[in-house]
This record gives C-alpha cells, structure tokens and sequence, in this order.
C-alpha cells in the first residue's frame, strides 16, 4: 500500500493504512525517510489517524542527535501528489534478524483487552464469594385474646413456643382495647424466604382457648 501527499486528507488517509503493522517507514528501525515524513506532517495530526499519531509520538522522542546517525534515503517527495513508498518495496536496512520493537496498535489493542478481561473475571470471582444477602422482615403482631378472663401470661408463653426457621421473638407489650381487655403486641423478625407469615399467623391462632385473632399491626423490610 502506498501513501502520497501528507498534507491532504487522502494523503493522511494512506499513510495511517500504511502505519497500520509498522512501526517505521522504512525497514525495521527508524531512517532518514521517517524524519522526511515527520518534517513534512509538521505537527500531530488529529482526527482518526491512531496508527499516524502512535508513529509521530515514538519519531518524536528521538533527539536530534539520535536522529542525525539514522542512514537510509530520505523521501523529499512525501508532499507531493504522488505515492513515493510501497509497503512491497524492500529496504537495504531490513534484515532477517531485525526485530520490530515497536508494537502496532492491534498488539497494544489486544493486550489492553486481555488486561481489562482479567480484571473483569477477577471481579467476578470476588463478588462471587460475597455471602447473599438474606431478605428478612420486621412484624407486629396484634394477638387478641376472648376475653378480660383470658391468661395473658399463659397466651404470650405459648405463642413465643412457635419455632420456624427464619423465626425470632422480639418484645412484646399488653395494649388496652376497651372494657378491662388488653391485646398482647409482639415483635418477630422472619426471614422472608423461609416464613409464611400467613402460616405463622394461622399456627398462633392454633391456641384457640387463648386466641380469638391474629393481626399484622406492623411489616416492614429490614
């Protein structure tokens, strides 16, 4: 693939497709003909040119010294209209054991993907060592009894004997309803996966000698 003049679109175009797998315009190793290119671009170009700018960033933090023993041919038509390089073209300077030590951007793309996936599974694996989190429910029970007759003491013994798992009593209080009759006011927390509260409710109404109702005063999520 050849590129023409740097200083037109198409120009830039050519050449960032030509930059695509080198590192170099010329062979392995920087010469001459990258400072011809470099010197004709003037400064970074901006736009979509990745393979130009990654190219013109490494050219640059050579100093002039550095760049003054480069051999190689210089390509003093780079800003004219017609191609000068051919990517099928070989070089004096390219040999069998050189070595491209400046990567493309597809190399640098695939291992910046590499990092970021396993950072991700990463991640995952932590979170999922994570215990779950366990879904529970503060209740208030309203458990009326028949009568002012009924045993209060005797009513609340037996509905804190309810034992489910996911169950545990809280406090407890006798409220006044009217005409010498108190209600026994309960607190339970459940884990909501593990209690039906319809089965709780139903179970204390089990203790029909003491129990006239069952009512939920209260549920909130923990």
């Amino acid at each position: 693939m050849a590129f023409g003049n740097v200083n037109t679109l198409q120009g830039l175009k050519e050449l960032n497709n030509f930059l695509i797998d080198k590192s170099y315009i010329s062979g392995y190793q920087p010469s001459k003909a990258d400072i011809s290119v470099f010197d004709a671009l003037g400064n970074l170009p901006a736009g979509d040119y990745s393979h130009i700018q990654r190219w013109y960033r490494h050219i640059a933090s050579f100093d002039v010294n550095e760049k003054s023993v480069w051999t190689g041919q210089p390509l003093p038509q780079v800003v004219s209209a017609k191609p000068t390089v051919n990517s099928s073209t070989p070089t004096a300077e390219a040999g069998d054991d050189d070595v491209d030590l400046f990567g493309s951007d597809e190399e640098e793309d695939a291992e910046a993907a590499k990092i970021r996936e396993e950072r991700v599974a990463a991640y995952a694996a932590k979170k999922s060592k994570k215990p779950a989190l366990i879904a529970k429910s503060s209740v208030l029970l309203d458990v009326k009894p028949w009568d002012d007759e009924t045993d209060m003491a005797e009513m609340e013994r037996l509905v804190r004997t309810v034992e489910m798992d996911g169950l545990l009593w809280g406090a407890s209080k006798l409220v006044p309803v009217g005409y010498g009759i108190n209600k026994l006011q309960i607190m339970c927390v459940i884990e909501d996966d593990k209690v039906s509260i319809d089965l709780l409710t139903e179970t204390i109404q089990n203790f029909e000698d003491f129990v006239q109702s069952v009512d939920i005063a209260a549920f909130n999520k923990i």
